[in-house]
């Protein structure tokens, strides 16, 4: 019972924090946001157009919206409201408005893909109207009503496909989102433990009839807690808000509690190694993005060179991140991960060992 009080008072006291708040759930889903918005979410683009959007407006790889003057869909473009911008003048050629980015090159070939098929479909009309002696609207229903035989194209992917078909840029960055804010919070929230040594409140707890090992387990337990929260924040949010798909539920589960049994004992070592909360504050920033950088966590590990994809392995975060990609990408399940939630295991042992000894020994000196 003294062990989950302890505990309580951790996480307690984590959530009484209003800029830990901020870090612990609106910034994690904050960057989700931001990544998947930057590497293309799985929304409808949008195309503003001046005047008439002709075939857009039945095209369903485009949005379109309605713009009263070319003033006003220009600066939607360069703020980046709409995708793209088309805009049409009189009996001239229409104007393509694009960013210089990625999405906006994107968005062109759509609508450039559009506006040349309906082109075709008018010369084809011309021609006909020309040479059967019909007017344009004969002409056109005839070249609507033909059939062409289609020609048939095939594609086939060399090797492994990097992304599925169906992978978002949201699915992209929370993975690495969960593990990065999971670790860091817990590294930076372990000054609760040096602030309650300094207090003096850790020998108050050890002046009553409570072992010093319920204060550790309580510690500890404090430690995974606010671990497993932070991951389960951006878990559950990143599905609701961006439809996010974390792959097989139980695999999910089973790899984020591993990971946070390891963010919460490296916690408990932070905490009982730092004799200030600024030491703390310092090496926790340092350490989580440190670890999260050579884990895959800001690039993905296909990227890595070999030297740097080994030495990846060597961090919590290279088996989590790799645990999470079996999940999302290649659909696995708990069985597919067996190997990483047992090396995360691992890890995990062996911080709580030395976290615990190093707790009590800076308890009772």
């Amino acid at each position: 019972m003294k062990v989950l009080t302890i505990a309580w008072n951790n996480v307690h006291r984590a959530l009484r924090d209003r800029t830990g708040l901020f870090f612990l759930v609106a910034l994690p889903l904050l960057l989700v946001f931001v990544v998947g918005a930057a590497f293309g979410g799985a929304g409808t683009p949008v195309v503003g157009v001046a005047g008439d959007a002709g075939v857009l407006r039945d095209d369903p790889a485009v949005r379109v919206r309605a713009f009263a003057d070319e003033p006003s869909l220009r600066a939607a473009v360069e703020h980046g409201e709409v995708g793209a911008g088309l805009l049409r003048t009189g009996t001239g050629a229409p104007l393509l408005l694009v960013r210089s980015d990625q999405a906006g090159q994107q968005v062109r070939l759509l609508v450039t893909s559009a506006l040349t098929r309906e082109a075709n479909r008018l010369s084809a009309a011309g021609f006909v109207a020309a040479h059967a002696g019909t007017d344009q609207a004969t002409a056109l229903s005839a070249v609507d009503s033909t059939r062409v035989e289609p020609v048939e194209v095939r594609t086939s992917t060399t090797g492994t496909a990097l992304f599925p078909e169906n992978f978002s840029g949201f699915d992209l960055g929370a993975a690495n989102q969960l593990l990065v804010f999971t670790f860091l919070n817990s590294l930076t929230t372990a000054a609760a433990l040096v602030e309650a040594r300094t207090l003096g409140v850790t020998r108050r707890m050890l002046a009553t009839p409570t072992p010093a090992w319920a204060v550790v387990a309580g510690e500890a337990l404090g430690r995974v807690a606010i671990a497993l929260l932070q991951g389960l924040i951006v878990l559950a949010g990143s599905a609701l808000l961006f439809g996010v798909r974390w792959g097989d539920p139980v695999g999910a589960g089973a790899l984020l509690c591993a990971f946070a049994l390891v963010s919460g004992a490296a916690g408990l070592v932070l905490g009982a190694a730092c004799r200030t909360q600024q030491q703390i504050t310092g090496l926790g920033i340092l350490l989580g993005l440190g670890l999260a950088a050579f884990g895959g966590c800001m690039v993905p590990l296909e990227f890595f060179s070999p030297t740097l994809r080994t030495a990846a392995f060597a961090t919590p975060h290279g088996w989590a991140n790799d645990g999470f990609d079996v999940l999302t990408r290649q659909g696995g399940d708990l069985f597919s991960i067996a190997p990483n939630l047992a090396v995360l295991l691992g890890f995990a042992v062996v911080l709580f060992g030395l976290g615990a000894w190093w707790l009590r020994r800076a308890m009772t000196r």
